[in-house]
């Protein structure tokens, strides 16, 4: 059987907040250090190194995401992978049910509303971001992604006239 199998690899870009939430960590450590060694002695450090093993392990890899798209024949499947390291499928879908799939800033997605929007894609403002349009678990569902030109072509030879490119 001859099956298209497409992969490709997006990286997010920082949110605002990362860099906040890294520090806030870190002086919050600081904090149970300075103010609780008069307390509670020694035991204000083994605190402190809890709190940033639970941030290492926990909180710092799900700031560093990147998203990976595999376009096997229609079917689209979609991995978060954090730190580099750690793989999650955040979503599979046919993409012949779309009932759109278009440019994100295209007017042909005016007529869509959507109850639910996943972004996938890098979060940076440029036109290759398109959204595709599909019902996921009955609700009118948005999802963002940000494919380059020869994914387009393989995702072109599925949908027909149901994808633009404006």
């Amino acid at each position: 059987m001859n099956d298209a199998l497409y992969e490709l690899l997006v990286a997010r870009r920082p949110k605002p907040y990362d860099l906040p939430v890294r520090l806030l960590i870190i002086l919050l450590m600081v904090a149970v250090i300075f103010f609780g060694m008069p307390f509670i002695g020694v035991l204000a450090v083994f605190i402190a190194v809890l709190i940033a093993l639970a941030a290492y392990y926990l909180i710092f890899p799900r700031l560093s995401v990147e998203y990976e798209y595999i376009l096997l024949n229609h079917d689209l499947q979609i991995d978060a992978i954090y730190n580099r390291a750690k793989r999650k499928q955040r979503m599979t879908i046919d993409i012949q049910n779309a009932e759109i799939i278009a440019p994100k800033s295209s007017p042909r997605l005016n007529s869509y509303h959507s109850e639910k929007v996943h972004d996938f894609s890098s979060g940076r403002k440029n036109d290759n971001v398109y959204a595709i349009m599909i019902p996921v678990d009955k609700k009118n569902t948005c999802i963002l992604i940000e494919p380059d030109a020869k994914m387009l072509d393989q995702m072109q030879q599925w949908m027909g006239m149901k994808m633009y490119r404006d």
